[in-house]
């Protein structure tokens, strides 16, 4: 039985989906702010989020951000906003979806079944290794020569990524769609930007020589 988290302030919407949802066999666990969302979210236990953008107490887009620094949880966004840039900011900051209101609550459920399909389908792998890296892949931890590292949830990816395939040349664009899930714009210096920070933070550990730039076409990591 999926547990679904339902945040969303409009009262009749929140109600008839969940209701909805129910008799598709779902728990789900309302939630009518951002703030009351959060708490529910940090309770654990829920396997996908339903997520408006307007909330009272907590943005939709600050609870998807917050989310999104600890778990991949998959995340729908509902809302009013019909706008492209919207769906993007929206996809860049870690939604899985977007599906605008009014919204039928058949194409909900079919969307639903997609993103729950897509989170059984991960391996079972939890933990990773690389020289005196250590990744757990649930936590979403790095641990460097024994040393805890402060990764964001996309820097965390961009070091899985690398780790699971040591001797791989990835290109900018290759990290950035398997990060973001989303095309890479030309000329774009998000994936430059991040290896910086993530070899800061390594610098401590003296594992930061890891990532070695291949100039022209990317970043690997060292033999």
């Amino acid at each position: 039985m999926p547990r679904i988290l339902m945040i969303e302030d409009d009262t009749d919407i929140n109600n008839s989906t969940a209701q909805y949802l129910r008799r598709q066999g779902c728990e789900c666990v309302q939630a009518f702010s951002g703030t009351e969302g959060r708490l529910l979210w940090q309770a654990g236990g829920m396997d996908l989020l339903l997520v408006d953008l307007m909330l009272p107490g907590l943005s939709g887009g600050e609870l998807i951000a917050e989310i999104r620094r600890t778990s991949w949880t998959p995340v729908i966004v509902l809302s009013a906003k019909t706008e492209l840039s919207d769906k993007v900011e929206l996809l860049g900051l870690g939604a899985d979806d977007y599906l605008t209101k009014p919204y039928q609550l058949e194409e909900l459920w079919a969307r639903i079944l997609v993103q729950l399909r897509h989170v059984s389908a991960v391996p079972e792998e939890t933990s990773l290794r690389y020289r005196d890296w250590a990744l757990n892949l649930e936590e979403m931890t790095l641990t460097a020569a024994g040393q805890p590292v402060n990764l964001t949830a996309h820097e965390f990816k961009i070091v899985e990524l690398l780790a699971g395939r040591p001797k791989r040349v990835f290109t900018k664009q290759q990290i950035y769609e398997a990060v973001w899930q989303e095309a890479y714009a030309v000329e774009d210096k998000t994936i430059t930007v991040h290896i910086s920070n993530i070899r800061a933070k390594l610098r401590p550990s003296g594992t930061d020589g890891y990532i070695q730039t291949v100039w022209g076409i990317g970043f690997k990591l060292a033999e």
